[in-house]
This record gives structure tokens, C-alpha cells and sequence, in this order.
């Protein structure tokens, strides 16, 4: 994902709350969500070059998500998929200290990334650029492609659109989808400096980005209720359009082990 937007333990119907965006290159091969074929209990998009994913749910209450780390200097050609992070969590059953306790002596083969990891029970945030495993306060919090809550414009900007919507007690979901398909275009003194050309950096500001070949392919919203059931809703945008989409929805209730 490039924006993760989400309310951890601060709702009274609901115990996480999320909205996401993913963008990518439109011509990377992608499947939409759904539960794996070779693992059931994960519902989750996959990318088909890679095999990875940027986020997922379980039917055993394991959560994970992904994004990368903005950093073109130092991006490594060679580098492992970062989307493999997401899977390896979902499919075991490893604590997320234990998970990223195992990963320490991998984490710098990676180029850069943040990753949430719930086992039900709490939400942590691990970022290989400052190796150190936070667990997440109860409240509001935004994700993009620098660290937790770094206020990026589309992070400032979702979240003050994602606030108002979370604040009702009747989670409005369509509010959520117009909340992540805004094109509102901050001030350049807002901007990010990433090492991108001011021109690519206006580009990828936006909460919804398009541009020639890369933008905002798909939003996911997650709904996770106090009584364990999980709502999920994924809408993959068609010719680059927010106001076209495709979208697969699903229901279930998380089986605690």
C-alpha cells in the first residue's frame, strides 16, 4: 500500500478501522482479493509477479499490511519483494516480536518498508529504517511511504477526511471510498523531499494518484467489529478512473485460536 489510514481501538463498535490505498504500475499483474487457494485462511490480494502481498486479513484474527519506504538513493536492484513481509506473517503464527525477532538479520537485504502486524490481541509498526518494534497507541494514525504518521499531505489530508467519517457512531463505508479517491493537490512548500524531481513529487501527492504509468490501483476498506466479525471491501479502479470500479466484498467472523 502507498496510504494506510486507520482507527485502532478508539471506536465504540469497532476495533480497527481501515482505508487503504495501493498504488503500482497499472501493468503489474494483480489479483483482487480473495481466500488463497493454498492457504484458506487468508483473505488477501496477490501480486502475480512476486507471489507477494501489501495486505491481508485471516480467519484467526492476523492482520498485516505494507508500505514501502521512499528512499530512490539507496534502493537496492537486487533486493527481495517486500510483499513476501506480508505473506510470511499471515501464514504462520508467529507474536509480532517473535515474527520480526526472526527477521533481524534479514531486514537490511530489504529496500525500505513499514509494516503493521496484528495478532488480534494488539497492532504493532516495525519500519527497517529505524529497526525497532512500537506497539500502536489506541486513536487515528496514517501510513504512507516516510514513517508512521510523518505528515506527508496525504496523510494530513486523509486524515482529516478519514476523522470526521470515523467519528460517527454508523461507519458511513462510501465515505471511506471518497475519502481515499481525493485529488486535492497540496501547496509545493508542503511537499516531500524523497530525492524524486519536484514535477514526480506534485504527482505522487494526492491521497488518489494517475499518472502516465503508475497510480492508485485499488482501495481497500477494513471494518473490524468488538464481537471478532470482519467486514472487508476491495474496489479496483478501471482506466485509471476513481468513479469506475470493480469491487469484491466479503463477511466473516475471526475463529480465535
Amino acid at each position: 500500500m502507498c496510504l494506510i489510514l486507520f482507527a485502532y481501538d478508539c471506536h465504540p463498535g469497532y476495533r480497527l478501522i481501515v482505508a487503504a490505498n495501493r498504488d503500482e504500475f497499472y501493468q503489474r499483474p494483480t489479483l483482487p482479493a480473495s481466500f488463497w487457494d493454498d492457504n484458506p485462511q487468508i483473505l488477501a490480494g496477490r501480486d502475480l509477479r512476486e507471489g507477494g502481498t501489501w495486505m491481508g486479513i485471516t480467519t484467526t484474527g492476523r492482520f498485516a499490511a505494507l508500505t514501502n519506504y521512499r528512499d530512490p538513493a539507496a534502493n537496492k536492484l537486487s533486493a527481495p519483494s517486500r510483499g513476501h513481509l506480508v505473506c510470511e506473517y499471515l501464514q504462520g503464527n508467529l507474536s509480532p516480536g517473535q515474527y520480526i525477532e526472526e527477521l533481524s538479520d534479514k531486514v537490511n537485504a530489504y529496500n525500505g518498508f513499514n509494516l503493521l502486524l496484528s495478532d488480534y490481541g494488539s497492532l504493532y509498526y516495525y519500519s527497517n529504517r529505524e529497526q525497532m518494534l512500537c506497539q500502536v497507541s489506541k486513536g487515528i494514525h496514517g501510513l504512507s511511504n516516510s514513517l508512521l504518521d510523518v505528515p506527508w499531505p496525504k496523510v494530513t489530508t486523509g486524515l482529516k477526511a478519514f476523522t470526521n467519517v470515523v467519528q460517527e457512531e454508523d461507519i458511513d463505508v462510501e465515505q471511506l471510498f471518497s475519502v481515499m479517491t481525493s485529488r486535492e493537490e497540496p501547496d509545493d512548500r508542503e511537499l516531500p523531499d524523497t530525492g524524486l524531481t519536484l514535477e514526480m513529487e506534485r504527482m505522487l501527492a494526492p491521497v488518489f494518484v494517475n499518472i502516465p504509468d503508475y497510480g492508485t490501483r485499488l482501495t481497500t476498506v477494513i471494518l473490524v467489529d468488538r464481537n471478532n466479525g470482519v467486514r472487508f471491501w476491495e474496489r479496483s479502479y478501471i482506466d485509471k478512473k476513481p468513479d469506475a470500479w470493480e469491487q469484491v466484498h466479503y463477511e466473516f467472523q475471526v475463529q480465535l485460536r
